[in-house]
């Protein structure tokens, strides 16, 4: 959903099955069928939606935080994050030593200015060594 300055709330729905993203994602910028129930709102009833619990969903509340802090965060955050997924794919760490990976590199160079697009390479390259280092041993290290 995508909320604007006006207080109108956008949504994009659809039924509950990874076809769909996966033929837009084929058919872009166009759209194709996909081989999916159409969403049948009076069936479903109603839509019921809770605040998401940022304990259990950690890489929410570092998300939120780099886009909050804003500068060099939301890049290092993204580099971070990409290094500590392949890690994971790997087997070289847990899943739940993701998001630790994550939060100790935005700890370390967090709070960095991006001025020029030298400084999102320097700090995406940054980033991926600082997070690149803390695997090791089949866990992440320093986590």
């Amino acid at each position: 959903m995508v909320a604007y300055r006006d207080g109108s709330v956008l949504a994009q729905l659809g039924s509950p099955d990874m076809r769909t993203p996966i033929a837009y994602t084929l058919a872009w910028p166009d759209r194709m069928p996909a081989p999916t129930r159409p969403l049948d709102l009076a069936a479903l009833g109603r839509l019921t939606f809770e605040a998401p619990d940022e304990l259990r969903f950690p890489a929410l509340r570092l998300t939120r935080s780099a886009l909050q802090q804003g500068g060099a965060s939301p890049t290092i955050l993204n580099a971070a994050n990409e290094v500590a997924v392949h890690a994971f794919l790997e087997r070289a760490i847990g899943f739940l030593d993701i998001a630790r990976m994550v939060e100790r590199t935005l700890e370390s160079l967090g709070g960095n200015r991006i001025d020029s697009l030298e400084d999102v390479h320097h700090f995406d390259h940054e980033a991926r060594e600082l997070a690149g280092r803390m695997v090791g041993g089949g866990r992440a290290q320093a986590i």
